[in-house]
C-alpha cells in the first residue's frame, strides 16, 4: 500500500486539459508539490475541436502565455503545420498569430512536458466531491473514497459536468465523443452552494482526405517566413501544409432548412446557450438567411492522418442529413464522414462567484478555470488554468498574489471582464474588448509580462535571459534612433514618417545598419515609433484610469447599507463585491452616479459604520 504522504500535496489540479496542464505546470513551477488529476491520461491537453491554436486576439494570448514562463507556444511551435500572421495587413495592434496543429502530435508533446515536470504528479482519477472544512478547502474526494489532501484545488472539468451529446434526436451522456460524462462535482459544488448554469458548444463532422476533390477548392498556405509563437522559438523550420476553402451552397441551406424540424437547437430538445460568435451551421441558414454561402475550411488535423476538420459547419443534424448536407457542398460529393458533428450541453459556474485572483468567494483555496467559468477556446482556457496555477501556489505559502490589470495584458481584460461582467453567452475574447489594444500587441508580449514572471519565479532561466539580451538590443536601438541624425532631423523623426521604414533609417545611418539588432527588435522600434502618439494617449488614459482602480473598497463594505444607491446597484455590487472603485465601475448596469455615490462614501469613512 502507499504511503499516507502519497496522497498529500500542496496543490491538486482536477482535469488535465488546456487550462488544467498550464495550472499543474505553473503551480511546480512555483515550487508546489502538485498532483494533475484526469479522468484519462490519454487524454491529456486534447483537441476537443479545431485543431488550431491562437487566432485574433487569441494569438495574443497565447504570447502572454508564454512570456510569463507557460507551455502552450513551445508546444504549438514544435508540433504546428501551418503558420499564419492574420490581420497582416490592417494595424499591428490587430496583427495575430494563428497555427494548425498536429493535434495528436501536440497532445503527447504536452503531456511529455508534464511528465517531465519535477514537484508535478500526473495521475488518472475519477474525481467525486470536494473535502472542506470550515469554508476552507482541504482536498478531493475521488472514486473508492479515496481522499487527495491539499491545501489548494483547481478546478478545471471543461465541458464534462453533467454534460449531454445531441446529434439529431440521439442524445447520450458524455462531454466528447468517446468518453463519458462527469456527475459528481456538479452535485459537490451546489452542495457547497455554487450557482451552476448551463452553456451548449458543439463541433462539425471529420472527413477522410482521401475522398476531397481539392481541385473544387481553394488552397490556403501558410506564411513563406512563418512567426513562432513563444519568444524561446529561433525559428520553424518544419514543413508546412495547406489548407482548403470551400463553402456552402443554396442546396445546402435548402436541406438543413427542410431538416430544422430534427435538429435539438430549434425543436427544444436543446434549452442552453451556444456561442454567438461560433454558430452552428443550421444557426447561420436561419440568421442570415439572405446569403447564399458561408465559407468551411478543410483543416488537416496532422501529418500522419486524413482525418480533415471542416470548420464553418458545427451542427448538431441528425447523422442522414449531415451525410446529404456534406456532399452538397463543392469538393465534398463523395466525402467519407470518419466522425460526425454533435452539440454538447454542460454545467459551468458563473464566473461572477470568483475573485480576480480566480479564487472562489465561497471556498478559501478553491480555484475555477477554463470552460468551468464559462468561456471557450483552448486559448482562453489555458491562459486562466495559468493564472489560477500562479495564484494557488503563491496562497500555498503565503506570498501575495497575482493579478494582471486591463492596461497590463489580454489575460488582464480576460479575468476581469469574467469576474465583474459574467457572462450570458459562452466567453470569447477579441480584440474590441481590449481598451489599450495598441499597447496590448502580441510582438511585445515578453516586453509587458515577463519581467513579471521572472519576480513570480514562473520564468526559466534561459527564457530571462534571452530576454535580458533582447532588452539590451532594444535599448541599443532606441538610443541610436534618437540620438542619430540626418539632414537636420534625428532618426526618430525620419521613421515616424509613414513612407520611411527601419531598411530607410539604416540606409541613412550606416552606424545604425552595423547594429547587432534582431530583425524582431527593429519591427518593434519601427511600430512604437510610428504609433508613438496612440500609444502616449493610451497611457495617459491608463494613468487616469489607474487612480480610479487604486481606490480600494473593503471586504467588508455592505453595499445594501447605502440608501442613496438604486436598488439594481445594491444588488449587482453586493453580488460581486468589487475590489476598487475602478471594478465597480465596470460592472454591467452600473451608472456614473453610482460611482459617485461610492466614492462619497468611502471618503466619508462612513463605510465604516455601515459594514458591521
Amino acid at each position: 500500500m502507499p504511503s499516507n504522504d502519497y496522497y498529500h500535496f500542496d496543490v491538486v489540479v482536477v482535469g488535465a486539459g488546456h487550462a488544467g496542464v498550464e495550472a499543474a505546470l505553473a503551480s511546480a513551477r512555483l515550487g508546489a508539490k502538485t498532483a494533475l488529476l484526469t479522468m484519462s491520461c490519454d487524454t491529456v491537453a486534447q483537441m476537443s475541436c479545431n485543431p488550431a491554436i491562437g487566432g485574433v486576439a487569441k494569438g495574443q494570448i497565447v504570447r502572454e502565455i508564454d512570456a510569463l514562463g507557460g507551455e502552450m507556444g513551445r508546444v504549438i511551435d514544435a508540433t504546428g503545420i501551418q503558420f499564419r500572421m492574420l490581420n497582416s495587413g490592417k494595424g499591428p495592434a490587430m496583427h495575430s498569430p494563428r497555427a494548425q496543429a498536429d493535434k495528436k502530435a501536440y497532445q503527447f508533446e504536452m503531456k511529455w512536458k508534464v511528465e517531465q515536470q519535477e514537484n508535478l504528479s500526473l495521475r488518472q482519477e475519477l474525481v467525486e466531491g470536494i473535502q472542506t472544512d470550515g469554508g476552507q478547502v482541504t482536498g478531493i474526494r475521488a472514486a473508492g473514497d479515496t481522499i487527495y489532501h491539499a491545501r489548494s484545488v483547481i478546478l478545471t472539468t471543461g465541458t464534462f459536468l453533467k454534460a449531454i451529446m445531441h446529434t439529431g434526436e440521439t442524445k447520450s451522456e458524455g462531454g466528447r465523443a468517446g468518453e463519458k460524462s462527469a456527475h459528481g462535482m456538479s452535485g459537490a459544488l451546489l452542495a457547497l452552494g455554487f450557482e451552476l448554469q448551463r452553456f451548449k458548444t458543439g463541433t462539425p463532422a471529420r472527413i477522410n482526405g482521401r475522398t476531397i476533390d481539392f481541385s473544387k477548392c481553394v488552397a490556403q498556405p501558410g506564411d513563406e517566413d512563418p512567426q513562432p509563437f513563444s519568444y524561446l522559438t529561433g525559428k520553424i523550420d518544419q514543413p508546412q501544409m495547406d489548407c482548403h476553402l470551400t463553402e456552402t451552397t443554396p442546396e445546402v441551406h435548402a436541406l438543413i432548412q427542410a431538416n430544422l424540424s430534427r435538429a435539438p437547437m430549434y425543436t427544444g430538445q436543446i434549452e442552453s446557450t451556444g456561442p454567438r460568435y461560433c454558430p452552428s451551421i443550421e444557426d447561420k441558414v436561419v440568421r442570415f438567411a439572405d446569403k447564399s454561402s458561408h465559407q468551411i475550411f478543410l483543416e488537416p488535423e496532422g501529418r500522419n492522418t486524413l482525418e480533415y476538420y471542416c470548420n464553418g459547419i458545427s451542427t448538431s443534424l441528425p447523422r442522414d442529413v449531415q451525410v446529404d448536407m456534406i456532399r452538397l457542398i463543392p469538393g465534398l460529393e463523395n466525402a467519407d464522414i470518419m466522425r460526425f458533428g454533435y452539440a454538447v450541453e454542460y454545467d459551468f459556474a458563473p464566473p461572477t462567484q470568483l475573485f480576480p485572483t480566480m479564487e472562489t468567494r465561497k471556498v478559501a483555496g478553491l480555484y475555477f478555470a477554463g470552460q468551468l467559468n464559462g468561456t471557450t477556446g483552448y486559448e482562453e482556457a489555458a491562459g486562466q488554468g495559468l493564472l489560477a496555477g500562479i495564484n494557488a501556489a503563491l496562497k500555498v505559502v503565503g506570498r501575495d498574489p497575482f493579478v494582471l490589470d486591463r492596461s497590463q495584458a489580454y489575460l488582464g481584460v480576460l479575468i476581469d471582464d469574467l469576474v465583474t461582467k459574467g457572462v450570458d453567452e459562452p466567453y470569447r475574447m477579441f480584440t474590441s474588448r481590449a481598451e489599450y489594444r495598441m499597447l496590448l500587441r502580441q510582438d511585445n508580449a515578453d516586453r509587458r509580462l515577463t519581467p513579471l514572471g521572472i519576480e513570480l519565479g514562473t520564468v526559466c532561466h534561459d527564457r530571462a535571459t534571452s530576454f535580458r539580451e533582447y532588452e539590451k538590443q532594444v535599448r541599443l536601438a532606441q538610443t541610436a534612433v534618437t540620438e542619430t541624425r540626418y539632414q537636420g532631423n534625428s532618426l526618430e523623426e525620419w521613421l515616424r514618417r509613414p513612407e520611411i521604414s527601419w531598411a530607410d533609417v539604416e540606409k541613412m545611418s550606416p552606424e545604425l545598419a552595423s547594429l547587432p539588432l534582431s530583425q524582431r527588435c527593429e519591427r518593434h522600434i519601427e511600430v512604437e515609433v510610428q504609433y508613438a502618439g496612440y500609444i502616449r494617449r493610451q497611457e495617459s488614459e491608463i494613468a487616469r484610469m489607474q487612480k480610479v482602480d487604486s481606490v480600494r473598497i473593503p471586504e467588508t463594505f455592505n453595499f445594501a447599507g447605502i440608501p442613496q444607491l438604486r436598488h439594481e446597484a445594491r444588488e449587482k455590487l453586493g453580488r460581486i463585491c468589487p475590489t476598487t472603485v475602478g471594478q465597480a465601475s465596470r460592472v454591467s448596469g452600473i451608472t456614473p452616479s453610482d460611482i459617485a455615490v461610492l466614492m462619497m462614501y468611502l471618503k466619508s469613512g462612513e463605510h465604516t459604520q455601515q459594514a458591521f
